[in-house]
């Protein structure tokens, strides 16, 4: 029987920092086919118009699969301005179309429907608007038509046919290889770094500050995130077991009741992300919380965007 959790592992390692020699094989095997994937990905690129709003957009996006911190800079950025949407494609989510989460400092649905990251962004930042969709053109008309004065566009940098402010996030220790995929972890290439707005890199523009919220003796990590590993310097004494979940994985109390009695925990420790999706289980949890500290001109590059829009 294959083990789920090994397999996204392997997975995981064979995109962004291949090992052995079935990884390289298979990775330079299939560079015919991230060729065609590159080529698709830049015509959209170069035949695109991009659409401009009333109101100005700024993009927090990454080029390479997986978390890379898009939720928590937004979040950050996001504090230092009133009247603003969030819009995300919210996945995860059991639903479709567009659904506002959030507005008027009220949460207007549950995570089932928003998905796990715009319930967290509605419960960090009550004053924004956050909308989920597809279509993101839809969602910025929407905001627009709820007043909304500023525009963050989660994973917006592929959103070519959007102008926008791009603020692209470059990961600390980038892929072992400079493939797209399914060669490689890129999403586009590598040298479109180069077009960004404000390129952003961890301790050098941002640092993580991570919390533990209410720790107990015998901790068991469950998690449901992107390159779960990212986790393991931050993790505090007293974690008993690891336990990973694909991302976005859709919990259910049952499940986490078995794995407590199994391992004789005295918490779940998980990320906020997960913990929007558990917290009405009754469960005992200890929460990883995350903030970053950006750096004052990361802050006024995009005052100054803002100050020149239009």
């Amino acid at each position: 029987m294959f083990d789920k959790n090994k397999i996204t592992a392997w997975v995981e390692e064979y995109l962004f920092y291949p090992k052995t020699f079935l990884q390289f094989f298979l990775s330079f095997s299939l560079l015919p086919f991230a060729f065609v994937y590159c080529f698709i990905v830049i015509s959209k690129r170069i035949f695109s118009q991009p659409k401009e709003f009333e109101v100005p957009i700024i993009s927090i996006g990454n080029l390479t699969i997986g978390g890379s911190g898009k939720t928590p800079l937004t979040i950050e950025l996001a504090k230092e301005h009133k009247n603003c949407a969030i819009i995300l494609r919210g996945y995860g989510r059991q639903s479709r179309g567009m659904v506002v989460v959030s507005h008027n400092q009220k949460i207007l649905c549950d995570v089932s429907i928003s998905g796990d990251e715009a319930m967290l962004y509605a419960q960090s930042l009550l004053d924004a608007t956050v909308i989920v969709s597809e279509d993101r053109i839809k969602a910025i008309k929407q905001a627009e038509l709820l007043n909304c004065k500023i525009i963050f566009l989660d994973d917006g940098f592929s959103k070519s046919y959007i102008k926008k402010f791009d603020i692209l996030i470059k990961p600390k220790n980038e892929p072992t290889l400079p493939f797209c995929l399914p060669s490689g972890a890129y999403r586009e290439p590598k040298y479109l770094y180069k077009t960004a707005d404000l390129l952003v890199s961890e301790d050098e523009d941002f640092n993580r500050v991570v919390n533990v919220i209410n720790p107990t003796k015998k901790m068991i990590l469950i998690t449901g995130i992107s390159k779960p590993k990212r986790l393991d310097k931050y993790l505090p004494k007293g974690i008993i077991k690891k336990i990973y979940f694909e991302d976005h994985h859709a919990y259910k109390k049952k499940e986490l009741e078995e794995l407590i009695s199994k391992y004789k925990s005295t918490s779940i420790l998980t990320t906020q992300k997960d913990a929007v999706k558990i917290e009405d289980f009754g469960l005992k949890l200890s929460i990883l919380e995350l903030n970053l500290e950006v750096k004052p001109h990361i802050k006024n590059q995009i005052n100054t965007f803002l100050a020149n829009f239009r």
